[in-house]
């Protein structure tokens, strides 16, 4: 079903649809914009990322024709991946693109160049579950059923997952012409706008896999927000429309404000804040830029990395930051954080810097690695977790890399379902985790409840009575810990970044 927004986006899983359908026209009719590319994929990507936090259902966006030519196409995949959108329809047209239902015999892109865009879009593509569905528009545009096949075979040789087959005629007799010459060679997906009246249980029988309703939310709102305006204007009073009109209770119910009550319980004076501590005393190789400063102070659209960090933690209620600190320690400042030095950083591990804020570790505390960025409702997610140790773990980072130590291994992987609440435990954190058994990358971000902060406090203990704490490094600790009490893992998929490069660096940059 066609959403638009967060707030249509719930509308959606609401009803019980399976899918979203991220609509190029309604998107762009909500931000005022004609369907001609008139909205920047930056801003499609905006939109995205808000009906993303806003239902977990997956969302296949339209893509257009890829925004560009295969190198925009490339790029738009990556940071669709990233936003954790489920697939990308892409049209065989010429960029920029007119909607189909405009006009007569738009013109269409070269099959070859297009099976280049499909073949970017794959090779691109972060999640091997994502999907790229290739949409024909032949038939639309005039040309015959044998170029309509002839186009999508190429695409599906080129990588399509799936084959939208598009037409604009009053029947669906095309539609079923093309399945059956077709004969599912590849999933086939239709838009029955045009031809609505055709039965559903016919698309099934034809072995139709996928069906859009493609603009028709936005089309509802648009008639009752007419009526509704006309209304009142006329009236010049809300006694005609109150009581047809959805209510303010209703608004708050969708959106979620039972849980924004829960966490003000959380968040007042009643119940102690919970404390960070942030380990920086590592100092980063960047090339020249942290030459006399580390990593954490690198600048970010004019803050500190560490600065946004804190930023972050604090806009969760997280006010007690104390910020273990060892290179260039004098280049670490940020007002109204407390610093705590290991000058022994060069020849200490991440768990002697820990220790070093041993004092800090009290109550409810989370830890954080000084060079991460991520997005707060990963952190709240967290802090509203009934486990007394949870560890945030992103499955997209799930395959082992060179240097990476902190792959995970859980006693259940990620089912892929967010609805899924089954807990799942870490079991290892280690940097030479076997393929098989690497379930995703821990995001230097965990969390303790007081009872957890003990078991944290104990184990630092234990390793410093057994003179291993000072070359330990925070996987092995909580490794250890895991061994002893459960931790739970929180699987995430992306919204986050680990600086370690000067990519990331400029990625950080455009990272909000």
């Amino acid at each position: 079903m066609e959403a638009h927004d967060g707030l249509s986006a719930k509308i959606v899983q609401e009803a019980g649809f399976r899918g979203v359908w991220a609509s190029g026209l309604t998107t762009s009719a909500a931000l005022g914009l004609r369907d001609s590319n008139e909205a920047s994929w930056t801003q499609v990507l905006e939109v995205l990322e808000y009906m993303a936090d806003a239902t977990t259902l997956p969302i296949l966006v339209d893509g257009d024709t890829g925004h560009g030519n295969f190198n925009n196409v490339r790029r738009f995949v990556r940071k669709l991946c990233e936003r954790g959108i489920a697939g990308v329809c892409i049209e065989d047209k010429l960029f920029p693109k007119t909607n189909s239902f405009i006009g007569e015999a738009q013109p269409l892109a070269d099959v070859d160049e297009f099976c280049g865009r499909i073949k970017a879009g794959k090779d691109s593509q972060t999640d091997d579950d994502f999907v790229l569905v290739a949409r024909v528009e032949a038939l639309i545009s005039g040309h015959s059923m044998e170029e309509a096949l002839r186009r999508a075979e190429a695409y599906h040789a080129a990588g399509a997952d799936a084959i939208l087959i598009h037409s604009k005629k009053s029947n669906a007799d095309e539609i079923f012409t093309f399945a059956e010459r077709w004969g599912n060679r590849a999933p086939l997906v239709i838009v029955p706008t045009m031809y609505y009246a055709t039965p559903t249980d016919l698309y099934r029988q034809a072995g139709i896999s996928t069906i859009i309703w493609a603009n028709h939310l936005l089309r509802a709102s648009m008639a009752a927000m007419r009526e509704t305006a006309a209304r009142i204007h006329e009236d010049e009073s809300l006694m005609r429309v109150e009581g047809s009109v959805s209510t303010v209770k209703d608004i708050f119910r969708l959106m979620g404000n039972a849980e924004l009550e829960e966490a003000e319980r959380r968040y007042l004076p009643s119940k102690p804040a919970p404390s960070a501590v942030v380990l920086a005393a590592g100092g980063g190789e960047l090339g020249g830029m942290t030459t006399d400063q580390p990593k954490c102070m690198l600048d970010i659209r004019g803050q500190s990395l560490l600065q946004r960090l804190v930023g972050t933690l604090r806009e969760s209620g997280v006010r007690d930051v104390s910020v273990v600190r060892g290179q260039h320690k004098e280049a670490v400042t940020l007002q109204g954080v407390r610093m705590v030095d290991n000058d022994r950083h060069a020849s200490t591990g991440e768990a002697m810097s820990l220790a070093c804020a041993r004092d800090a570790i009290k109550g409810e505390t989370v830890v954080a690695y000084g060079d991460v960025l991520f997005r707060r409702y990963i952190l709240d997610s967290l802090l509203t977790s009934s486990a007394d140790v949870v560890v945030a773990v992103d499955t997209l980072g799930a395959q082992p890399r060179p240097g990476n130590r902190d792959l995970v291994t859980a006693d259940r992987r990620f089912s892929g379902d967010y609805l899924d609440d089954r807990p799942a435990h870490l079991v290892r954190l280690a940097g030479d985790v076997p393929a098989a058994e690497c379930h995703g990358e821990w995001m230097g971000l965990a969390r303790f409840t007081a009872r957890g902060a003990g078991w944290l406090q104990e184990e630092i203990a234990a390793m410093e009575a057994e003179g291993v704490l000072e070359g330990a490094d925070m996987p092995l600790l909580l490794t250890r810990i895991a061994a002893k009490h459960p931790v739970r893992v929180k699987y995430f998929t992306g919204h986050w970044l680990d600086v370690d490069t000067l990519t990331d660096l400029a990625e950080a940059r455009n990272f909000t």
